[in-house]
């Protein structure tokens, strides 16, 4: 039986490395081992981001209801229990974005959430 070598599926997964390593600095988007590594951690470091964005957004989130509600006379974890109490399910992106965008709407939600308190 003939003696398979694998050289063209070798050079194949290596190009496909050395592709994504693109635009790295020095060996590190040249040499196949080098990129290797360097391909790996980055992308360990893609999918730690992706979990911190999330908490980054909330804490975000978390902050402009704050303001939102202090400039109505409120602080965050009161107006948030009242709005539980009141049976109002925004979630904290929504609220955040009335916070900002339409004061008058979430001033009103404020007084639902000292209401129910």
């Amino acid at each position: 039986m003939a003696r398979v070598k694998g050289a063209m599926m070798t050079r194949k997964r290596r190009n496909k490395t050395l592709k994504l390593a693109k635009g790295y600095w020095g060996a590190k988007s040249k040499h196949f081992k080098m990129a290797k590594e360097a391909v790996m951690k980055s992308g360990n470091y893609a999918f730690i981001g992706r979990k911190l964005k999330k908490r980054d957004f909330r804490s975000l989130w978390i902050t402009r209801i704050s303001a939102g509600a202090k400039a109505n006379g409120m602080n965050y974890s009161t107006f948030m229990h009242g709005l539980k109490v009141a049976g109002v399910d925004l979630n904290r992106k929504m609220l955040a974005e009335l916070a900002v965008n339409d004061k008058e709407a979430f001033a009103a939600l404020v007084e639902t959430a000292k209401k129910a308190k």
